[in-house]
């Protein structure tokens, strides 16, 4: 019988449409694109880019230059611009201000053809450092208040190049979607004085029909409350309120982590296309008992479609106590020697 769950942080209601329910065979992925000929993310390629911000390279190899394991430039077309001031301005009832910002893309590796599924640990490591320290040096422009990490894999999931790269966007506001998971976050800690994401934690390692995997300090969970087929979030087991404070060894940790989770995707649902995002604490706020970072990963399985625009239900045929069963039954193959 079809389901009515409500998301514990922020309020939402979806639909578990279990007579609608789908195996994972289910989802064919879509074809693959041939591979553009004269790709600007490639190495060899630097001088099509803007320069980089950031990159690693071995010592004494020059800047835009080949030779590097990933970069960090800004987007040529960017969504804001990091010049000039905010100057908010109000027109009758609507507000307004200059699009200031940062947009900025980061290669993850000279490989056309890999993935944070096929890299190195210790190369998807470096990715997460990367964005770390993007986040640090954003947060001294006092205009900025918050910085979005998120990577769009394939081309259903708005990749616009198949090369593999991540993007951040810094803006002056906190976007509405983070904003509802601080207020129901503060509404929560209010009522108990405690995380909802570490009580979240607490009940699924317990429970574990939707644990996906637990290790190096990560816990890997279907959401009781899923908007999409396969949706799953990868959290600190310790609280931890804003993803720049992660030290190294953590962030080595939660590479092992991802890459496993990857792995285990591709070989479920083909290599799906599918979405990132790494909500985070806002960079004004002091150190939050009530927020949990998290990276939430969504695979592009369904349309959304227009019950959901118009009533903001999203409806999954995949419950995610199946979900979870099937990813956590993966055998991953073993690498390649």
């Amino acid at each position: 019988m079809p389901e009515l769950r409500k998301d514990p942080v922020v309020g939402r209601w979806v639909i578990i449409s279990t007579e609608r329910a789908r195996r994972p065979s289910d989802f064919a992925p879509d074809p693959v694109r041939p591979r553009a000929s004269n790709c600007v993310f490639c190495e060899g390629n630097e001088d099509k880019t803007p320069p980089e911000i950031i990159a690693s390279r071995a010592a004494g190899l020059g800047a835009n230059m080949p030779g590097w394991r990933y970069r960090v430039v800004s987007n040529k077309f960017p969504a804001l611009r990091v010049e000039g001031d905010l100057e908010p301005t109000g027109e009758g009832l609507y507000d307004r201000m200059n699009g200031v910002g940062a947009h900025e893309v980061v290669i993850e590796t000279p490989d056309h053809a890999a993935s944070l599924a096929t890299l190195p640990v210790d190369a998807v490591a470096e990715v997460l450092i990367a964005y770390r320290e993007r986040v640090r040096d954003l947060k001294k422009d006092p205009r900025l208040e918050y910085v979005l990490i998120f990577k769009n894999h394939g081309e259903a999931a708005g990749a616009s190049l198949e090369h593999p790269h991540s993007q951040l966007i810094a803006t002056p506001i906190i976007p509405v979607m983070v904003q509802e998971e601080l207020a129901g976050s503060a509404r929560y800690f209010e009522l108990k004085e405690r995380c909802v994401w570490c009580d979240v934690l607490r009940q699924e390692r317990r429970d574990r029909r939707r644990l996906v995997m637990e290790a190096h300090g990560f816990t890997v969970v279907a959401p009781f409350a899923p908007r999409f087929p396969f949706e799953t979030w990868i959290l600190p087991t310790r609280h931890r309120a804003a993803f720049e404070d992660s030290e190294v060894d953590e962030l080595r940790g939660l590479a092992v982590v991802l890459n496993d989770f990857l792995q285990r995707l591709g070989v479920l649902l083909g290599d799906p296309p599918f979405n990132y995002m790494l909500h985070t604490a806002p960079l004004r706020e002091p150190a939050s008992e009530q927020f949990h970072w998290h990276l939430e990963i969504i695979p592009k399985l369904a349309r959304v479609a227009g019950y959901e625009w118009g009533s903001g239900f999203f409806i999954n045929p995949v419950p995610p106590e199946d979900a979870a069963a099937a990813l956590r039954d993966v055998t991953i193959p073993p690498a390649a020697s």
